[in-house]
């Protein structure tokens, strides 16, 4: 028999305007929905907080060995459900919940600039928007310079590629959280698939 597919997804704990994080929201829905009995869905809250996610992530990858880690974060500027290509290093100045933010103002002192996902995006994205599912996804090469880039770029760097980043709207900034449950369901399994079928092409992560 074969083995199931271990999936991580998190959503961000509550910060600054959102009293409500509608990502934790949509990923507590997203469970109830599941991925498919063949799949094993793993859900985390993570704090808005470099340190918390500097120890919180390493445990995460070791514990479960997921195929894939999705962090999903709300941007109040997204209106879409906004796939992110790569994280980036260094430019982290807004504090974080704990008013703390990076002496160095990177993730890794020494890590590439930029990480990218092995996953097409565009082709993700694509194939999402023609499935006729009622929500608009896009794709963006700037997860923001806050705690949604530097878990981005920590797990690209732990997972080997092997992350992906969705930003939501609000909540009923157009969508409910059940809309964007199944949106992230719909964009989960098409990744997975993509990895599938490039099983075996490892792309060069760093040169991008």
């Amino acid at each position: 028999m074969e083995q199931k597919k271990t999936v991580i997804v998190t959503g961000f704990e509550p910060f600054g305007e959102h009293a409500v994080n509608a990502s934790w929201v949509a990923v507590q829905e997203l469970e109830k929905l599941g991925l498919g009995h063949d799949i094993k869905l793993h859900i985390a809250e993570v704090p808005v907080e470099y340190q918390a996610v500097q120890s919180l992530l390493p445990s995460l990858w070791k514990q479960q060995l997921p195929q894939l880690v999705v962090h999903v974060g709300v941007s109040g500027m997204a209106t879409t459900v906004t796939l992110e290509q790569c994280g980036h290093n260094q430019g982290y100045m807004r504090l974080d919940n704990c008013s703390f933010c990076p002496e160095s103002r990177c993730c890794m002192e020494g890590g590439p600039d930029c990480i990218q996902s092995v996953i097409d995006m565009d082709a993700v994205c694509k194939r999402v928007n023609s499935s006729g599912l009622g929500v608009s996804v896009s794709v963006s090469k700037d997860a923001g310079r806050y705690l949604c880039d530097y878990t981005y770029y920590m797990s690209l760097f732990l997972g080997e590629g092997r992350s992906a980043f969705v930003h939501v709207p609000p909540l009923g900034k157009p969508y409910s959280a059940e809309q964007l449950a199944r949106a992230l369901r719909a964009v989960i399994l098409e990744m997975l698939e993509l990895m599938e079928n490039n099983k075996g092409k490892k792309p060069c992560l760093h040169n991008q």
